[in-house]
């Protein structure tokens, strides 16, 4: 049959018609450089191998090498031939406690936080070694054996780790973080990096409002936007984080970035959290605040004892200074000043003298000199009023000495908040006043920035200090101090 064509016209019209799809526009991310070091494209999947891969060995060499020495020493030669052979399980328990891949997830990562677990790891090698010798005919090794072992073998994964570490350090490069988020933060979080012992630096900033954060909730545009800069990281921060990024981080983990979250809620709560999961909801646990009574009874009992010994030990180089002093310039040995101590309370801090005489005479006359380093704290970078013995006195941190007396006498404490003098505390207002919870330390957190800080940023770390206050966290201070004060020359 033949159709005319005003058939096939009236045919065609009936036709489905198949609508035109448009593929869709690309996702436009804006991007703010802020690297200043050239870079080779490279794998994540290699810095964690290589990293995960020399912490093994260090393991390894240090099990080995203690369980051959300890043994041996013990006469168990035998015993320590077939204790070797452990070394595999050891390093499977380590991998099963997660020794080996908290690189990966933690931006700033030092061997010290992980002494606790260490501590206890070798406590288990030192159990099942106890256990295992006598089972192969072998003869105990005794309490002071089975001490040793474990002191021993905590050390020595300690130290081979921490050159594993440094290893790590100079044969990669830092870690390329590119932070999502307001820009302000993002040189915040950059600032932060440069004065840390991370491993690491911020290389560029994509600069979202929370309304905007699920553009980039893409797979694809995250990769185009972190190969553009090499980033290895990405740093969720500040209100980007808070208004929830869910999405961001699914997307993130789909191209294998590692991922990090700084939302601001953690300027308050810190890092004394607990995660709480309630049928596949999760929440976080905050402590309160305020510290319990055997808390504060441990804190104190440590301070009156390493106070005491301090002080017998440290008395012929107290004399020796205060007799270098008298010689040096004249005036008293002693500087004291009031400060501001726990819960307000005034008290006389004592240091060595390391400046002249009338240095506060000479105070207000030195404010508008320019060389003050402003926001609310008084600091000069090359104060005239320090004497000769008080410029080494102050590069060694021996003028910090005396304040052994002020722990002992209950005043101040090994580690805590900075004692403010009166015209600094008054500038201190609110709940921020928080950080005189605890007694006034000789050193702590703010001691062991790099730069030193604005007032307002000091008593959020003195705040945050006081929040997360645990004693392990002290011991760890007083470690970090001793370093500081043997690479720097100060506190």
């Amino acid at each position: 049959m033949r159709l005319l064509p005003e058939d096939a016209l009236a045919l065609r019209a009936h036709e489905p018609r198949v609508a035109l799809v448009e593929p869709p526009a690309a996702v436009t991310v804006p991007l703010v450089p802020m690297g200043t070091t050239a870079w080779e494209p490279d794998s994540i999947w290699s810095r964690e191998a290589i990293t995960r891969r020399l912490l093994a060995v260090a393991d390894a060499a240090a099990v080995m090498v203690v369980l051959f020495a300890i043994l041996n020493r013990f006469g168990l030669w035998a015993g320590g031939i077939a204790a070797a052979v452990s070394v595999p399980a050891v390093l499977v328990v380590f991998y099963l406690a997660g020794l080996y891949n908290r690189d990966e997830v933690r931006l700033g990562h030092t061997t010290l936080d992980e002494a606790p677990l260490l501590l206890q790891l070798t406590g288990l090698l030192t159990l099942g070694t106890a256990i295992l010798l006598p089972t192969a005919g072998h003869a105990s090794l005794g309490r002071f054996g089975l001490a040793a072992l474990w002191f021993a073998s905590f050390v020595g994964v300690l130290c081979t780790r921490t050159v594993a570490r440094g290893v790590v350090r100079r044969i990669l490069t830092p870690e390329r973080c590119l932070v999502v988020g307001e820009m302000a933060q993002a040189e915040r979080i950059r600032d932060k990096i440069a004065t840390s012992a991370a491993s690491a630096e911020v290389v560029g900033c994509v600069p979202m409002s929370p309304g905007e954060i699920a553009g980039l909730a893409d797979p694809e545009a995250i990769r185009a936007v972190a190969e553009e800069v090499g980033a290895h990281r990405l740093i969720i921060a500040g209100t980007a984080a808070d208004a929830g990024s869910a999405e961001l981080v699914r997307a993130a983990k789909a191209v294998d970035v590692h991922i990090s979250v700084s939302p601001e809620m953690f300027d308050v709560v810190g890092s004394a959290v607990s995660f709480d999961d309630l049928e596949g909801m999760m929440m976080l646990g905050v402590s309160r605040f305020a510290l319990p009574r055997s808390s504060r009874r441990l804190k104190r009992a440590l301070d009156l004892v390493a106070s005491t010994v301090g002080l017998v030990l440290l008395s012929p180089i107290l004399a020796a200074i205060a007799l270098a002093i008298r010689i040096d310039s004249d005036g008293p040995v002693f500087f004291r000043q009031t400060r501001v101590g726990r819960d307000g309370g005034p008290f006389s801090i004592v240091k060595f003298r390391s400046m002249v005489a009338d240095a506060d005479q000479r105070k207000e006359a030195l404010r508008p000199s320019g060389g003050a380093e402003g926001n609310g704290l008084f600091k000069l970078t090359h104060d005239p009023r320090i004497t000769r013995l008080g410029s080494f006195l102050r590069k060694t941190s021996l003028d910090e000495l005396p304040q052994l007396f002020n722990v002992f006498r209950g005043e101040m404490s090994l580690v805590g908040p900075r004692p403010l003098v009166v015209d600094e505390d008054s500038q201190i207002v609110g709940l921020r006043r928080g950080r005189l919870h605890l007694t006034p330390g000789m050193t702590g957190p703010w001691q062991l920035l790099r730069n030193r800080v604005p007032l307002e940023e000091m008593v959020e770390i003195d705040y945050l200090y006081v929040a997360n206050w645990s004693l392990w966290q002290d011991l760890k201070i007083l470690v970090r101090t001793v370093a500081h004060v043997a690479r720097r020359g100060n506190v």
